[in-house]
């Protein structure tokens, strides 16, 4: 059966058929010896006939490549739609089967802000509230710009995949394997490299903040103890199997999230300015780029935005679907960092948790209690791609139980486990991951690959995706990218990563490595002895 747009290809000719036979047959009739407009009439027939099929063969051929990609993946989500649509109110259509833009949006804006929350505040004291805010936009924009490349790429290796008739059923495609689709085996190793080193990373500092945070709550044990606690916790997120699973776990995060913050901001005013309050920011340019580079940290959260897309039934729709869910951590990030600092100034240098200020009650502990939930969401969506990696390398991709996926997976939890109990550094962590990892695996990269991707003028001409309609030139996207790359190879790598190693450096010279408790209140002396009762 023709499609509609195939009918609609063939309608013209049709109507021309019909009308020139229509002629044919009055031409007959009114004179015999007209051979010739017989004969014209019928090389006309031919004519249409043949037009008619090289219309039919032209227009299936693009069908076959071009709905190939949309066909393979409404396929893949086929079954979860159709499950979704036969059984909205269902626990597992609601709680299991994510794939939609909403999920999406969830799952962006939940894993883009979660600890760092709690570490804005101390970016403040080093950088000032004016520097602090324009750089919350500036980074903003520019994350939202590289994961919007991502999208792109993404699709123009998916669709070029399955032009190849390659199925992607069972198989999530990830980040290193569309640079390796795209530019070559090179590409992949570097792509590999930066981006399992910083969801290493990533899983390492939300392990450590969840040591940070519950201390506030029960300091009767040390971070470190609670480090081995949570570690052995967040290991369960091995029974996850993809980002398809995490729908409930996005919008709990992000309304977790959304409390925390909102907290912190009216917890700060209600609070009010500590006495002989100090706003000295910014002193010393080693503050003031590590600062920058945690916010740098901050928007570049999409590491996993290839996993994420994946999940989704529609990729092709996530495109501007970052640039909203940083909108939305923007009404977040900015008015709690804003009044933590309002109300704290300087000492916030030395507090990186802004929790370790504000006074203990019912409302802080509740906040820290939901973001501890939201930082085992976040260590899963950090470790899940890693899980993949780990997976693919053994051989278990394809697995379709989920225990013996879990059982394969542990072994990654290791490693993350140990450096946490390492650099327990919560804070200055978070700089030094943003300058040497975060700079190139979600800013440097992406926008390489980009220009490097489209540098010839057939693979524009042929490009899945066009340039935006708010930029409808490749020369302006090129100029962009390129304006990014030396942005943040300079500022982000070069000035911030001199000065995140030395805030590092230096937090490992005064707590060492292993710290037992980084940043906590030095005991109390011991009580006197009572004197002894006098003789009578």
């Amino acid at each position: 059966m023709n499609s509609p747009t195939t009918v609609l290809y063939l309608l013209p000719a049709s109507f021309l058929v019909v009308f020139h036979s229509e002629s044919k047959e009055k031409v007959l009739n009114q004179s015999q010896g007209k051979d010739i407009t017989v004969r014209i009439y019928q090389d006309l027939d031919v004519a249409f006939s043949e037009k008619t099929k090289t219309m039919l063969s032209q227009k299936q051929a693009e069908e076959a490549i071009v709905s190939n990609y949309s066909e393979t993946d409404q396929h893949e989500g086929k079954e979860e739609e159709k499950e979704e649509n036969l059984s909205l109110f269902s626990v597992k259509s609601v709680l299991w089967h994510g794939g939609s833009v909403w999920d999406a949006w969830f799952s962006c804006a939940s894993n883009q802000v979660a600890q760092v929350l709690l570490t804005l505040p101390y970016s403040f004291s080093q950088l000032g509230i004016l520097s602090g805010v324009l750089l919350q936009i500036f980074y903003g924009i520019l994350g939202s710009w590289t994961a919007y490349l991502i999208s792109v790429l993404y699709i123009e290796y998916r669709s070029r995949k399955e032009k190849e008739n390659v199925n992607f059923k069972n198989h999530v495609i990830q980040w290193f394997e569309v640079l390796d689709g795209l530019l070559g085996p090179y590409w992949k190793a570097l792509g590999l490299a930066f981006n399992c080193t910083f969801l290493l990373f990533g899983s390492v500092i939300q392990l450590i903040a969840c040591a940070s945070n519950i201390y506030y709550i029960n300091d009767h044990l040390d971070k470190r103890t609670w480090t081995y606690i949570f570690g052995a916790c967040c290991a369960t997120t091995v029974f996850i199997p993809s980002f398809h699973n995490y729908r409930i776990w996005s919008f709990l995060g992000l309304g977790m999230t959304t409390y925390t913050a909102w907290y912190l901001a009216i917890g700060a005013l209600v609070h009010g300015q500590v006495e002989g309050v100090k706003h000295s920011a910014p002193t010393k340019l080693v503050l003031y780029f590590t600062g920058a580079t945690n916010i740098l940290y901050t928007f570049g959260g999409h590491a996993v935005t290839v996993e994420i897309m994946h999940a989704m039934w529609k990729p092709q729709k996530f495109k501007y679907i970052y640039l909203l869910a940083t909108l939305y951590v923007f009404t977040l990030t900015i008015p709690s960092a804003t009044a933590v600092y309002w109300a704290f100034g300087d000492q916030l240098l030395n507090h990186s948790n802004a929790f370790s200020l504000l006074p203990k009650n019912g409302f802080r502990d509740a906040a820290v209690i939901l973001m501890l939930i939201h930082q085992f969401i976040t260590f899963g969506f950090a470790c899940t791609p890693l899980y993949f990696v780990w997976e693919k390398v053994i051989g278990m991709h394809d697995t379709k139980s989920i225990c013996l996926r879990a059982l394969a997976r542990l072994p990654v939890v290791i490693p993350i486990w140990f450096l946490a109990i390492i650099f327990p550094f919560f804070g200055p962590i978070n700089s030094a991951v943003g300058a040497l990892l975060v700079s190139f695996t979600v800013y440097i990269i992406p926008s390489l690959a980009h220009m490097l991707t489209y540098r010839k003028a057939t693979a524009r001409q042929n490009a899945a995706e066009k340039p935006p309609f708010f930029m409808p030139s490749w020369t302006a996207m090129f100029v962009i990218n390129a304006f990014v790359v030396v942005w943040v190879l300079v500022v982000g790598f070069g000035f911030g990563g001199w000065a995140s190693m030395t805030n590092f450096v230096k937090q490992v010279d005064t707590f060492g490595l292993f710290a037992k408790c980084y940043q906590c209140k030095p005991a109390g002396p011991p009580a006197a002895a009572a004197p002894p009762a006098p003789h009578p």
